[in-house]
């Protein structure tokens, strides 16, 4: 377990604070993102559920299916971009942070 004095010393590294500033960004831009996609759909079901409901073609399948699709890809792409930028970038920093206290701590 860690003493106060090591945490202290995690939070008052300049590459940690750049990294849970990049990192608490970028996710806050993704979440954003997903949001704006997600109640577009409810309210375009809200106040205009004609327009989901209109049959594409002369099948059964309407508008909402198609962007029902897209809404799941899209969540799964937005996943796929985080755990990217996840496993490159925030994970160097991360790296370089243990290194740099390990060498402060001399372990």
């Amino acid at each position: 377990m860690m003493d106060k004095e090591t945490i202290q010393r995690i939070k008052n590294n300049p590459d940690y604070q750049m990294l849970v500033k990049k990192r608490s960004s970028f996710a806050r831009k993704l979440a954003i993102a997903m949001l704006v996609v997600y109640y577009a759909f409810i309210l375009t079901i809200a106040f205009s559920p004609k327009t989901l409901g209109t049959p594409l073609g002369d099948g059964v399948i309407t508008v909402g299916i198609p962007v029902g699709i897209f809404i799941i890809v899209f969540a799964f792409l937005l996943t796929g971009v985080y755990t990217w930028r996840a496993n490159s970038e925030f994970d160097e920093l991360e790296r370089k942070v243990k290194a740099e206290l390990k060498e402060e701590i001399g372990v």
